[in-house]
């Protein structure tokens, strides 16, 4: 077993990966980008989990809006840049976009990609689905875990933000 203080991650090496301490990493993430997403509720419940929430909602370079709570409401204001650092990268995009978001999260610092499929183990179309085959998995782990960063897949990220701090 691997202890990792910074983000709070123990990994068992078996021989499916590590498996990684989600809460523990959104729990010592300051800033999640968030690279596409099933449904606003996402970036919402990142950012009322009191996370900073920055979303690149477009293939723009300026497509960038961050996320956050005042008086308990979300508002959402367009900056049009990345954050210039963030912790973890949350993607809802194809497995074939990997490369550019490893290298998206190595320029910003992050320690972490949290894929998400929306795709449930029947192969139904689901916003909070994660299901990933076998293969794929295996291929995706292996090229962020090259890369130096952890990979979560499991659990969705809204279930893991809703057991964490709580914004106001």
């Amino acid at each position: 077993m691997i202890s990792d203080p910074r983000v709070g991650a123990t990994c068992n090496f078996e021989k499916k990966g590590p498996v990684v301490n989600a809460k523990g990493i959104l729990k010592s993430a300051e800033t999640v980008l968030v690279i596409d997403w099933p449904s606003k509720e996402v970036p919402e419940l990142l950012a009322r989990a009191g996370l900073n929430a920055v979303v690149r909602g477009g293939p723009g370079p300026e497509d960038y809006s961050s996320y956050e709570v005042k008086s308990g409401e979300i508002v959402v204001r367009r900056t049009g840049c990345p954050p210039k650092r963030a912790d973890l990268i949350y993607s809802y995009r194809p497995l074939s976009e990997l490369p550019g978001i490893i290298a998206t999260a190595k320029e910003l610092g992050a320690k972490t990609i949290w894929y998400q499929s929306g795709v449930t183990a029947t192969g139904g179309k689901d916003p909070k689905g994660c299901w990933v085959a076998e293969e794929e998995l295996t291929l995706a782990r292996n090229l962020v875990e090259a890369a130096g960063l952890h990979f979560i897949t499991k659990p969705y990220i809204g279930h893991a933000a809703q057991k964490i701090r709580v914004a106001g």
